[in-house]
């Protein structure tokens, strides 16, 4: 069974002093069971992988089309107001290292389900740098919010993802467009487990330590962009487990402790997703409201 801390008041909880432990021996049998978990949902993702190859399709107007086959008289030309845009701003899905869009079925699911427009973006597993990424990330920023007219957006990253949302936001003046971004399984401070590290760079960019890792321990004052990122002490990928928490004394963050799932479970199990859904309706913080940066915990 999977358990989540509360998410009523992300940004008023208490100060993070220390970064959680990583997990001990006791945890050998949730180990082997989060393990088979991530088995079959690695065989889910290989499933339904190829469906998520294609760019995810966007909204357009209609093509233009010829006279109508009619002998009334044409409708008099009216103007039509631009769309008024909803109250919750557009999310977008940003998949982790060589995966695509087919990974955030079950959260777009949920998103969509309660009212909000979530996107996809699908970057090359052939990119080989983290702000090439970033940039791509935040062209595609400015085109949902020039056709949305959002002035913001809410991002959801899962593992590498989050790592090129946090860097967008950070490094490349991205909080003036992000209001929220969630991590899920997200190297902040590097991990010690990257497969190929030796062969693809931006894999070697996770690693602690790197370039990449190292621009975002610069400080970043005045960031508007508030932080959730989600840790699993059975995550496998994330060594030490606290790496995949946002530990940063600029930074408007809020860690969240998941028990019993890997890392791969993190972007598909049903009670994270319910989860991130909450995190994204959280109320934003007053303007009198000081800069938190905590950590909730599970028994």
């Amino acid at each position: 069974m999977t358990h989540l801390t509360q998410l009523a008041r992300l940004t008023r909880l208490p100060s993070l002093r220390r970064l959680p432990r990583p997990p001990g021996p006791r945890l050998s049998s949730a180990l082997l069971g989060a393990t088979a978990l991530e088995l079959f949902v690695l065989a889910g993702r290989l499933a339904v992988y190829p469906f998520g190859l294609a760019p995810e399709r966007r909204g357009t107007a209609p093509a233009e089309a010829g006279p109508p086959a009619t002998t009334d008289p044409p409708a008099p030309v009216t103007t039509v107001p631009p769309a008024v845009p909803s109250a919750a701003p557009p999310v977008v899905l940003l998949h982790g290292f060589i995966d695509n869009r087919s990974a955030f079925v079950v959260l777009r699911r949920t998103l969509t389900r309660h009212g909000r427009r979530p996107e996809s973006l699908n970057y090359s597993p052939l990119t080989r740098d983290v702000r090439t990424a970033a940039g791509l990330l935040g062209r595609h920023v400015e085109e949902i919010c020039a056709r949305t007219g959002h002035s913001r957006v809410d991002i959801v990253g899962h593992s590498l993802g989050g790592l090129i949302a946090r860097y967008y936001v950070q490094r490349l003046g991205g909080d003036r467009r992000v209001r929220t971004l969630v991590t899920l399984g997200t190297p902040h401070g590097g991990t010690a487990v990257a497969p190929g590290a030796g062969v693809h760079p931006i894999v070697r960019q996770m690693r602690g330590g790197s370039s990449v890792i190292e621009e975002l321990r610069d400080p970043a004052p005045g960031c508007r962009t508030r932080f959730v990122s989600f840790w699993s002490e059975l995550d496998q990928v994330m060594v030490p487990v606290g790496t995949a928490c946002v530990d940063h004394p600029d930074l408007d963050a809020v860690n969240v402790r998941v028990t019993g799932i890997g890392h791969l479970a993190l972007p598909v199990h049903p009670t994270v997703a319910a989860a991130v859904r909450e995190a994204l309706e959280a109320p934003e913080a007053g303007e009198d409201d000081a800069t938190a940066t905590g950590t909730t915990s599970a028994a």
